[in-house]
């Protein structure tokens, strides 16, 4: 696949392709027009010895100090050096590849004032597959994310470090000789457009929403199957009754449970059982209701995110008409605030999965299935540690949706007084949707083992798909085994589409 950079910018699956994927990026001619056009008034003004912010002036505070024509490369490396500040570990592979496709797309804009040739330098990295290691802190989600894009621009200049195929820090230099690459010369205004902008963020925020999309249609799928392995009733999943409450996204869950639930001889068993419980736990009952919110609150931080796909983010940006203008656009509380938001729902997905959990192990709610899942509990304890385990993930998902985009600590001599934090909400988002997988990880697990023990009653077909994917790991319900390479592989199952594909093989897409 091969992504091509226009004027008019990328799309959510582009940068997946390229940070993800295997996929070249190429400068649309009419991008490097764009960009070419935006340069020029760049030059023209340094010709003129107008004094402009980021081409004729120092950064931040410095804002006023203006800076002569002959140092006025040397600033722009400086700026790069000095912004290059961040600690930590280093941020993924596909954290660095997004970010740097965007600041691609940013520059590709022509808002900029950079010549071609930096954007071009930019896709050598990526199609040479040359990742910047970017320490994990360091951006305050204000002028953008200036550290993290700072380290990825040194890496422009031949110096700074890249990072290696087996996580090991690498010099730049050295990579770049490798690769055939020569560094490039920075000038007037560039080192400031390399690193101005929301890049970090929206690439960490795309990448969660496609994690997010596929992580809630699979807690339907837990979901179900827990409800099927605790004889829950599919009445309050009926179309007609979410209906009456319109949220779109939890009548698409309600219809994704309903319809999960069908050909089953585990629901047959227990539909006209008069002692059967008239209304089920809140947990079983009240699912499409918590995922449906998460799916709308998705579906709200893809609007976000498409917007910002949109937007010129860099400062100053240069019009067309000539004018070079500060702006506030670099500031990331839309998306700070949408990744805030969609870790709060992304934890509430895995803290009702967590009581799903519960209630199959506990032997006074579970309707006769064995305390704990284990045929013989006593000598055995079946699932109980895996959902302590659970517990404590839900516990640290709940300290984690407390909002990074609430907190704010003034910077650069008081000059910017107003953070937005969005880095640290983005980065903390992906921690919840990594805690959620372990957590459907531990119901898929639990429900699998509630169905086996239900034999030999036929469960659903996406029972029997789950029994099927996780059967051959776990085995039948039996004495204990290490459960951790267990609930290993329950991850995998629920991170990958392999188990979504087969159900869906047999009773259509789901949603």
């Amino acid at each position: 696949m091969t992504v091509t950079i226009q004027p008019t910018g990328i799309c959510p699956a582009d940068v997946l392709a390229v940070a993800r994927g295997t996929a070249k990026v190429v400068l649309d001619p009419a991008t490097l027009d764009a960009m070419a056009t935006s340069r020029s008034i760049v030059d023209r003004i340094e010709a003129a010895g107008r004094p402009v912010y980021g081409v004729s002036t120092g950064f931040g505070a410095l804002a006023n100090t203006f800076v002569a024509p002959e140092r006025r490369a040397e600033l722009q490396h400086a700026l790069i050096r000095s912004h290059a500040a961040g600690v930590g570990a280093p941020m993924p592979r596909e954290v660095v590849r997004a970010m740097m496709l965007l600041r691609v797309r940013s520059l590709a804009l022509g808002h900029s004032g950079v010549r071609p040739l930096v954007a071009s330098a930019l896709v050598d990295l990526l199609n040479h597959d040359v990742t910047p290691w970017v320490p994990e802190h360091g951006s305050l989600g204000a002028s953008g994310d200036l550290a993290p894009l700072a380290h990825c621009a040194l890496v422009l200049l031949g110096e700074g470090w890249v990072l290696g195929p087996d996580g090991q820090r690498l010099p730049a230099a050295d990579v770049l000789r490798q690769a055939g690459l020569a560094p490039i010369e920075l000038a007037a205004k560039e080192g400031l457009a390399l690193i101005n902008g929301t890049d970090g963020m929206l690439g960490m925020l795309l990448l969660a929403i496609d994690d997010a999309a596929h992580l809630f249609t699979m807690a339907d799928v837990t979901a179900a199957l827990a409800i099927e392995a605790m004889l829950g009733s599919d009445r309050p999943f009926l179309p007609e009754l979410h209906a009456i409450r319109p949220h779109p996204g939890q009548g698409r869950s309600a219809a994704n449970i309903h319809r999960l639930l069908q050909d089953s001889a585990v629901m047959d068993s227990h539909r006209d059982d008069v002692d059967h419980a008239v209304q089920d736990a809140y947990s079983m009952r009240c699912a499409p209701q918590v995922a449906g919110a998460a799916r709308d609150t998705l579906d709200f931080v893809r609007t976000v995110a498409g917007r910002e796909l949109l937007s010129v983010v860099d400062n100053p940006v240069v019009l067309p008409d000539g004018r070079v203008e500060s702006t506030g656009n670099f500031h990331g509380a839309p998306l700070g605030f949408a990744a805030d938001f969609l870790a709060i729902a992304a934890a509430e997905v895995g803290a009702i999965a967590e009581r799903r959990v519960d209630r199959l192990l506990d032997v006074t709610r579970s309707r006769d299935l064995p305390a704990f899942l284990s045929p013989d509990a006593g000598v055995n304890s079946g699932l109980m540690i895996a959902q302590y385990t659970a517990a404590g993930i839900v516990a640290e998902n709940r300290r984690l949706a407390a909002p990074a985009s609430v907190d704010s600590l003034p910077t650069s001599g008081m000059q910017e007084d107003h953070v937005s934090m969005g880095w640290a909400a983005a980065k903390k988002l992906r921690t919840v949707l990594d805690n959620l997988t372990s957590l459907l990880a531990v119901e898929l697990l639990a429900a699998v083992r509630g169905l086996q023990l239900r034999a030999p009653l036929t469960p659903s077909p996406a029972g029997r798909a789950a029994i099927a994917a996780l059967g051959g790991i776990a085995g039948p319900p039996g004495p204990d085994v290490f459960l951790a390479p267990l609930m290993e592989a329950a991850r995998e199952v629920v991170a990958t589409p392999a188990l979504r594909t087969a159900i869906e093989r047999e009773i259509g897409t789901l949603d």
